[in-house]
């Protein structure tokens, strides 16, 4: 029988042989005023991580939009962290994008997060793709694109091949890297990748991992992301009560960091994780995976104006 001591000794040399680790955060601009003091408190608890980046997502309504530029601006001057604001070409002309590009450059931003972006009710077609959009990018300036990538498939994709032939479109347009959408079966992320390096696509394919905190959420997300929710996934939160956040965030925490171990053995560098604006799950997983803070942050610069 394992010991207790000998159990955290193997997972303390598990964790040790993951070398040079990256990580970056993914967060959503805030609606209200509650929900904004929630994003801040998260991106001063993960700063000090020294993530590679910090994207911000990019919603359909100039408001939402408005709202990013904000976000993406302030992490760039409050926290020295690279900020990465998602960037969609539906609903906007070229002039328009080429103007915020210009913009983000101009206050130091060098990097952007390359989309399409969901179409608006009643619209069937766009005159610009993503692979378009990482061109006038790099038109503007030697941007760093990151573009977006499914391991199942996007739903809108006929087939995975047509999926990956515009995978490929986009790297040949210039993006430098790719962020797939989230999934809960390693193997399905590492036939993936297989498929892309054999159809040559010179891209870091990085893993979006997003830890479960609300199961009942993470269905609809599925619902409409087109992924795969193992049966097994299924049975872990079956029976819990609704108002034990504690236990679903330990469950949820157990399983990121076993497909981040998985992965990094796989000789993947880097993990992309969906904080939701919540902290607390990304912050355990990378204090787990080694990813200790390397310098404090001063409450009052990031809190100054809540």
């Amino acid at each position: 029988m394992v010991s207790y001591a000998q159990g955290i000794d193997a997972l303390n040399q598990s964790l040790a042989e993951l070398t040079d680790i990256d990580v970056s955060f993914e967060f959503f601009p805030p609606k209200t005023e509650q929900m904004e003091k929630t994003l801040w408190k998260s991106v001063e608890r993960l700063a000090p991580l020294k993530p590679a980046y910090m994207s911000v997502t990019y919603g359909a309504n100039s408001g939402e939009r408005d709202r990013t530029h904000q976000v993406v601006k302030r992490i760039h001057q409050e926290t020295g962290i690279p900020a990465a604001p998602h960037l969609t070409c539906v609903d906007a002309s070229k002039e328009e994008l080429r103007q915020i590009a210009k913009d983000y450059w101009d206050s130091g931003i060098r990097h952007i997060v390359a989309l399409r972006g969901d179409l608006p009710p009643g619209v069937s077609k766009t005159e610009m793709f993503a692979a378009e959009l990482v061109e006038l990018l790099k038109e503007v300036a030697d941007f760093n694109v990151s573009v977006a990538a499914y391991p199942e498939k996007h739903p809108e994709a006929p087939n995975s091949q047509f999926d990956l032939l515009n995978l490929r479109r986009k790297a040949q347009a210039g993006a430098t890297e790719a962020i797939t959408q989230f999934f809960f079966d390693t193997s399905v992320f590492l036939r993936f990748r297989d498929r892309a390096a054999a159809a040559g696509i010179d891209l870091d394919i990085v893993p979006g991992v997003l830890p479960v905190t609300n199961y009942h959420t993470l269905l609809k997300f599925a619902g409409f992301t087109n992924v795969h929710i193992p049966g097994w996934l299924h049975r872990t939160f079956d029976g819990l009560n609704k108002d034990d956040q504690t236990t679903r965030n330990l469950l949820g925490a157990n399983i990121a960091l076993d497909m981040v171990k998985v992965l990094a053995k796989e000789g993947v560098k880097h993990f992309h994780f969906y904080t939701l604006n919540r902290c607390e799950l990304s912050y355990a997983i990378c204090h787990m995976l080694g990813k200790r803070e390397q310098s404090a942050i001063e409450p009052p610069a990031l809190l100054r104006k809540i």
